[in-house]
């Protein structure tokens, strides 16, 4: 075999927990370091770690990837209160998407992965749509209170000169109750509507962008004003002169358009809404496990990951000793997205290529028949084999070091 693949710079590795941890490992050794001398600066965000630090770990790995300008990461845990007795946890620690997301003020590109053989649920669907989700503030950064019948809740601004602004959210009179205090930050809203139109630029694909402008009369309409405000002030000549479009339409009407449509656009989403759309997209272009995830900053830092979690069902077997057939595509094209990066960025043609043969030989190996279990379930292909986790990466690894 040739030399490995030498690397100037390393990238930023956050690894997981459960099912996706393992797969993470088996990736690495099986796919990875056989052709590439691998460098990282590793950062452990299993739960267990997250616990031990006191979640200081997910800080400092956000501010490396800031340092080094492209990461990698595995599917988390966001614990819930049964993971608080699962892992002897001190408190519900936030999940690390989101504090990552916060730092780095980034923008999520969602894309499907398509494969012959596996037919969207809807068939209209003969290109891809990527859900671009604002990645900052709303229902994840949220303030949210418990209220007791009688009291009266208010929004209470302090301005700049000292004075005060004030108006009732609902006086419960009646009944007890809940509220929750959502912000957002122009200046991100501004970065996210950039990153959208410098993605449709790229793909030289039409962007779409939805909120609820007619319900939400300020902080929806806000959304909407500031992208509207930068497409025509730095993207409307741009745009037309790719015969691309940018548009605006509200929510419900965005979800009955892309159901009729054919793909091939990009779908910008508030964060609450694409994470909620991504899943379904995703679902209904087959599988959560074949979905590219990437968060880009709007100075141009990147971090790559799998969209779904830590495949926990499948964590339980492996730990009792019994086989999975894990689908690790999603896992795999966040490993290749981001040394095809480092390498466009360190001028490294020989790392782009491998990671494009990677892409490639995942691909073709399923198309070739090969596959986890979930696609077996779905694959219209007549002749194909359902393979465990460990032996679909072996089959891969067989392609790719032919293409090598």
């Amino acid at each position: 075999m040739a030399d490995k693949i030498k690397m100037t710079t390393p990238l930023v590795e956050m690894d997981g927990d459960e099912m996706t941890r393992i797969l993470w490992q088996w990736i690495k050794d099986i796919l990875i370091t056989p052709y590439v001398d691998l460098k990282t600066e590793y950062y452990d965000l299993g739960l267990e770690y997250r616990e031990k630090t006191q979640d200081k770990v997910t800080f400092d790995s956000a501010e490396a990837t800031k340092k080094y300008g492209v990461a990698v990461k595995c599917a988390t845990i966001t614990p819930n209160q049964a993971r608080m007795g699962e892992y002897n946890l001190t408190q519900m620690w936030k999940s690390p998407n989101g504090t990552i997301r916060a730092i780095l003020d980034g923008t999520v590109f969602r894309t499907p992965i398509l494969v012959k053989g596996v037919t969207p649920y809807i068939p209209t669907w003969t290109k891809p749509i990527t859900i671009a989700r604002h990645a900052y503030g709303d229902v994840y950064k949220n303030t949210e209170m418990k209220v007791a019948k009688g009291s009266k809740a208010e929004l209470l601004v302090t301005n700049p000169d000292g004075t005060q602004t004030k108006e009732t959210i609902y006086d419960f009179k009646d009944s007890d109750g809940i509220i929750q205090g959502l912000h957002n930050k122009s200046d991100s809203i501004r970065g996210f509507a950039r990153a959208c139109l410098n993605y449709g630029l790229d793909l030289k694909q039409d962007v779409w962008f939805a909120t609820k402008d007619t319900i939400s009369k300020k902080y929806d309409h806000t959304f909407k004003d500031i992208f509207q405000e930068v497409y025509d002030t730095e993207y409307k000549e741009k745009y037309e002169a790719n015969g691309i479009e940018y548009f605006y339409t509200l929510i419900d009407d965005a979800v009955a358009r892309v159901i009729r449509s054919n793909g091939g656009y990009i779908w910008a989403c508030k964060n609450y809404d694409g994470d909620v759309m991504s899943d379904m997209v995703s679902t209904a272009y087959g599988s959560l496990a074949m979905m590219t995830s990437v968060l880009v900053s709007p100075d141009g830092i990147y971090e790559y990951e799998a969209a779904h979690g830590t495949v926990q069902r499948h964590y339980y077997k492996y730990l009792k000793g019994e086989e999975t057939s894990t689908n690790s595509v999603a896992t795999i094209f966040a490993w290749s997205g981001a040394l095809r990066k480092r390498g466009e960025l360190d001028n490294i043609s020989e790392l782009v290529d491998y990671a494009n043969k990677l892409e490639k030989a995942t691909i073709q190996t399923i198309e070739d028949g090969v596959m986890t279990g979930d696609l077996y379930l779905i694959s219209k292909l007549e002749n194909k084999k359902k393979v465990n986790s460990k032996e679909f990466l072996e089959a891969i690894n067989e392609r790719l070091s032919a293409m090598m």
